[in-house]
């Protein structure tokens, strides 16, 4: 019996639809609401998205999932894994390998009673702590089964792009309305700035530079099926702009704007300035098959950053003013940089214990960071990560990132359709992984429940043959031919 590929993998697509349908919705919902709860930062909102997640996962359906997909899971398994012993070793009455605390015997020893040690300077504090990194590795295993379907990936991309336009247009309104409130608590610092509904404007920046990146990348979309297929001759694109202005771009454009405006409003110089950058090579990768091959890519970087440059002295003067009175860093910043290595040194293999850093911190710092009040965070989430868990899983980490970029970057080489989904997954994970080196954005999960979830999608949509719905797949392979079965 003869029966067409396109008939079979339309079933299975069709099947695969219905069985991630509350998945999706899941999904959906929680990209679109984390950053609402003021970044979800609070316990209570933490740990309702590890529920939600949770059945989000359960209720997935592994079945669209391929070879090559098996061993991205495998990579997540091996992380899980590693942090369940560390954990083990942190939480332990008996840990099998790791050493207490010595803060626990001095204590005994200057109380002159027992005192059961601990590896975690702060007792049980490592499981309260682990909502957190559980919600965000959540995110990302039900993305990458969800988005599997490309037609879930776009809608993924939409869902956050447009969530990312609501919240900024009510952090414009309320930045002009009250502007010492965020949603109903009094602010307690940042008054004079745009945060929406985060409670640090340099997350607020990263989120809204995210999103408009993911503008930008759907504002491209648009403008390639406007052209003609080939080589783009460029100086011809804005007389066939100014002739055929579709509704499409009129509004991808404009929401573009949106974004730009609010992540301006935050003046924060580094989420500002990486956004600008992460746009600029969002707009050169999405392109970079269309531009000569040898100077090219360089010259739309150069152009690019040229115009980010003009656009923060135009309309980023409360940034550029900021460069100039603080320069490029904040008082105290590099001192705790220098504190947090001490610490590291000091306990280089299981940390002081998962979220302990507010605890270990005042023992290593100078004169200096005291002039500027509490350090609860390292404000860099890699020797957070290394002080708190030890150096051997904190290496761990980053060589997942690493591989999780690496097939990111595949998959931009390798994909002819579809490119905004890897690409806006590669170029948002090294915004918040890049500012994330200078910051905290990573640490609150309202930021990072949405990248995750958008990383999902591009490791998801970074192999060929993915689009089951397509005549012909990214390598070419006719899919109307018959098979015997």
């Amino acid at each position: 019996m003869y029966v067409p590929i396109m008939d079979v993998r339309a079933a299975k697509r069709s099947d695969l639809i219905k069985s991630n349908r509350i998945s999706s919705l899941i999904l959906f919902v929680t990209v679109a609401g984390a950053p609402f709860p003021f970044g979800s930062t609070a316990p209570t909102a933490i740990a309702f998205w590890c529920i939600v997640l949770g059945l989000g996962v359960m209720a997935a359906s592994p079945r669209g999932l391929r070879r090559e997909h098996l061993s991205l899971l495998g990579l997540a398994v091996i992380v899980i894994l590693a942090y369940a012993f560390v954990l083990h070793e942190q939480l332990a009455a008996r840990p099998w390998i790791a050493s207490p605390h010595p803060l626990w015997r001095e204590a005994a020893e200057a109380l002159g009673i027992p005192i059961a040690p601990s590896v975690s300077i702060a007792r049980n504090q490592p499981f309260f702590a682990l909502g957190a990194p559980l919600a965000n590795m959540l995110a990302v295993i039900c993305s990458f089964i969800v988005c599997i379907d490309r037609d879930r990936a776009h809608q993924l991309i939409l869902v956050i792009a447009w969530s990312g336009v609501a919240y900024a247009v009510y952090g414009m309104a309320a930045y002009l309305i009250d502007p010492i409130h965020i949603l109903w608590r009094e602010k307690i610092a940042y008054r004079e700035v745009l945060t929406s509904t985060f409670i640090n404007r340099n997350t607020a920046a990263v989120y809204f530079g995210s999103c408009a990146v993911l503008w930008l990348l759907i504002l491209s979309q648009h403008l390639r099926r406007l052209l003609p297929p080939g080589p783009i001759h460029w100086r011809s694109v804005p007389r066939r702009l100014l002739s055929e202005m579709p509704r499409p771009i009129v509004l991808s454009f404009a929401m573009l704007l949106v974004c730009v405006a609010a992540m301006l409003m935050t003046n924060s110089r580094a989420g500002v300035v990486l956004s600008l950058m992460a746009l600029v090579v969002a707009f050169a990768v999405f392109f970079y098959r269309d531009l000569p091959r040898r100077v090219g890519v360089a010259a739309a970087l150069a152009i690019g950053g040229l115009i980010a440059l003009l656009l923060l002295q135009i309309l980023g003067g409360n940034v550029s003013g900021r460069f100039d009175v603080q320069g490029l860093s904040d008082g105290g910043r590099l001192e705790t940089y220098h504190a947090t290595l001490r610490m590291i040194a000091d306990h280089p293999w299981f940390g002081t214990g998962l979220g302990t850093f507010g605890w270990s911190f005042p023992a290593y710092r100078s004169a200096n960071v005291s002039m500027w009040g509490v350090w609860d965070l390292a404000h860099s989430t890699p020797l957070e990560l290394a002080s708190d868990l030890g150096l051997p899983l904190a290496g761990l980490i980053v060589l997942a990132w690493l591989i999780v970029l690496a097939v990111l970057i595949r998959g931009v080489r390798i994909r002819r359709r579809d490119l905004i989904v890897p690409i806006g997954a590669l170029t948002v994970a090294i915004l918040g992984l890049t500012h994330s080196f200078i910051d905290f954005s990573l640490q609150i999960p309202g930021y990072a429940i949405v990248v995750l979830v958008l990383v999902g999608a591009g490791l998801a949509q970074s192999f060929p043959s993915n689009n089951m719905n397509n005549a012909r797949d990214d390598l070419g392979e006719n899919l109307s031919a018959p098979r015997i079965v």
